[in-house]
């Protein structure tokens, strides 16, 4: 079962889910999915590379509401239009330093008005997120540079605003998707036929944001410390057990 979802950055409650059937793609369902929530008015929707998609742009435009896309291979002409910005003559908009999980991680942001130079629509800025990391058990650093466009323009969106938001969107990896395939080994669910894949998801969806919202970050700890009560699963969701 292949599953689109769509995720609220701060909360990861999961706040529309599509099914990817085997004779389409995630790109044909980005619509689909946003269609099923009823007001991106305002709302900044942050998506993988394989969905900065023209349409998409427009799609979230006619909604009054604004993207940011990471550009990477599978627009090369696109990627090819903003390698060519003169980045090493702009300044940093913002740099932070990490250290977390045994790492070491240097992230920067420079971010500049697009006036011309790209042809994506109602693109207003353009980014360079550059990140250099390395384990603190060696001096070995490895450099990623990541390019981006958004339709946020500079008095609704900082460099650093805007490089939080990309990192909390790359955080939903392990934020919801390891939680359900590693924690809770959805890949190995043996429920495979009809809805029940879909209908499962779902539930664990529910079950994730519940347990993040009653301040559960630990998932693992909060799955043992509750698989053998379930009064306390059910009073959890507001169920009276007292009788």
């Amino acid at each position: 079962m292949h599953l689109l979802s769509a995720i609220d950055q701060d909360s990861h409650a999961v706040l529309s889910q599509v099914s990817v059937g085997v004779k389409t793609n995630e790109i044909t369902q980005f619509t689909t999915l946003l269609d099923h929530v009823t007001d991106l008015k305002g709302t900044v929707v942050t998506a993988d590379a394989l969905h900065t998609q023209k349409g998409h742009a427009r799609y979230l435009h006619g909604r009054e509401a604004h993207y940011i896309f990471t550009v990477k291979g599978n627009q090369a002409k696109l990627l090819a239009e903003l390698e060519q910005f003169p980045w090493d003559a702009m300044p940093e908009g913002n740099r932070t330093i990490q250290t977390k999980n045994g790492r070491r991680t240097i992230r920067t942001v420079k971010s500049v008005t697009v006036t011309t130079g790209t042809s994506f629509p109602h693109a207003t800025q353009a980014m360079q997120i550059t990140r250099k990391s390395r384990s603190l058990n060696s001096t070995k650093w490895h450099l990623e540079t990541v390019h981006a466009l958004t339709s946020l323009p500079t008095h609704l969106a900082s460099p650093r605003e805007l490089g939080e938001r990309v990192q909390k969107h790359w955080g939903i990896e392990n934020g919801l998707h390891w939680r359900r395939d590693v924690t809770w080994l959805e890949d190995k669910s043996q429920v495979r036929t009809g809805n029940a894949p879909h209908a499962m998801a779902t539930l664990r969806n529910i079950a994730i944001s519940l347990l993040k919202n009653l301040g559960h970050s630990n998932l693992a700890k909060a799955t043992r410390k509750l698989r053998n009560h379930p009064d306390r699963v059910l009073s959890l969701i507001g169920l009276d057990t007292s009788h």
